[in-house]
């Protein structure tokens, strides 16, 4: 069995993950050890809340070290809703600029739209050659957020490297909701509350990790 830890660093939602990823047959453990956290074969990493929080909570459970020492040896990690945008080189909320894990270049920040926060059901617009997405292109996906990246900043420039497979959706402006690039995926939305469109994301993500 897979086994998968979701990384308690104070943010909420961990439960659900939890859940979410035993119902598609991952063997996990909520913990901020540093030593279960690295010899999992995959790292869940949560967010709620907000960005500079989110941080300060990471580096207090040495989170950073295990995101890029995992990275470093080709460790499957996974970042959902903050736990993805702090994968992010920066985020600026309210004004207030806070430093990321830089695993990713470019800025978290306020999305332009009518309505905020973007909360409910939304479309993704995955490329063909995504494996997240493979099972669940069509599908909807539940969202919570007034964050986002709206520029994707990596410049691929290693022909030998396959690039990143980045997914987009769409409230009132474009905006990054998944990333798929080598062991590091993310999503914005909520894969855990995303009923059977999902559980089939991360039935594929726990699959790819084996």
């Amino acid at each position: 069995m897979t086994s998968v830890v979701v990384l308690d660093y104070g943010s909420g939602n961990l439960r659900s993950a939890q859940r979410a990823l035993e119902r598609v047959g991952a063997d996990v453990t909520v913990t901020d050890d540093y030593d279960t956290a690295m010899a999992a074969d995959g790292l869940v990493v949560p967010g709620v809340g907000a960005y500079a929080a989110c941080m300060a909570g990471i580096r207090a459970v040495r989170g950073d070290l295990i995101v890029d020492r995992r990275l470093a040896g080709g460790r499957p990690v996974l970042g959902i809703c903050v736990g993805m945008q702090v994968l992010f080189a920066r985020g600026v909320e309210h004004g207030i600029e806070t430093e990321g894990l830089g695993e990713w270049p470019g800025v978290v920040e306020g999305i332009r739209a009518d309505v905020l926060p973007h909360m409910g059901w939304n479309t993704v617009r995955a490329p063909l050659e995504s494996t997240l997405f493979a099972e669940v292109r069509d599908e909807r996906f539940y969202f919570v957020h007034s964050y986002g990246v709206t520029t994707w900043e990596l410049v691929d420039t290693d022909p030998h490297i396959a690039p990143p497979i980045v997914t987009w959706s769409h409230h009132g402006q474009d905006f990054v909701s998944a990333v798929e690039n080598g062991p590091l995926c993310a999503t914005q939305f909520h894969p855990e509350k995303s009923g059977d469109a999902g559980a089939a994301l991360l039935r594929a993500w726990v699959r790819s990790v084996r």
